[in-house]
């Protein structure tokens, strides 16, 4: 479980392919205090550390995560961001997050607003969002701005565009989408109500 609350960004420095799964080789601030098998959001995918280096650590994507998300487009230089799970107890900052991507989106737009930034992303799923609702993009809590049938906008403060891979994002760019857990719920029980 995480919130979406991003505690570093990582640079990606090997990508080894073994049958259907991928290696990824991660350097980040927080490598040197992770452990085996611990779970670590990575752009909002969790995924298990599996070995560890001086201040670097790697993680396994199965060929079924490959799929549902934007890992396989990962390089070598590439920057992603990176959370540990929630302890028990601590404050949620963001929303619930599971690790667990719906869908990839695509950026569409990015607009500067006086200091801030306004990105659309366009998604292809039903519409799990409302306005001023929760989204994860990219492994980010946001809040969900103007929702249209296969569009939203997020609002992206100074920090947050500094401290994530949210500056690399252009129109064309591909990121990992993760709809509010609660929002899922139920309309998988109005789905049922309405058979």
């Amino acid at each position: 479980m995480f919130t979406g609350i991003i505690e570093a960004a990582g640079e990606i420095t090997a990508i080894e392919h073994d049958r259907n799964n991928v290696h990824f080789t991660v350097r980040s601030p927080i490598s040197g205090e992770l452990k085996i098998d611990q779970s670590l959001a990575h752009d909002g995918v969790c995924l298990t550390v599996v070995a560890l280096g001086e201040d670097t650590h790697t993680v396994t994507a199965i060929q079924e995560t490959l799929q549902r998300t934007r890992l396989g487009d990962w390089q070598v230089g590439g920057t992603v961001n990176l959370e540990r799970a929630m302890q028990a107890g601590a404050r949620l900052d963001g929303h619930i997050v599971q690790g667990h991507v719906d869908t990839v989106g695509e950026c569409t737009e990015v607009k500067e607003s006086g200091g801030s930034w306004y990105f659309t992303f366009r998604y292809a799923t039903e519409d799990l969002l409302v306005d001023k609702g929760s989204v994860c993009v990219n492994g980010v809590s946001l809040t969900v701005v103007e929702p249209t049938d296969d569009t939203f906008r997020v609002a992206i403060i100074p920090y947050t565009y500094e401290h994530t891979n949210f500056r690399d994002l252009r129109p064309g760019s591909q990121v990992n989408l993760e709809f509010d857990i609660i929002g899922k719920y139920i309309a998988r029980q109005m789905a049922a109500y309405r058979k």
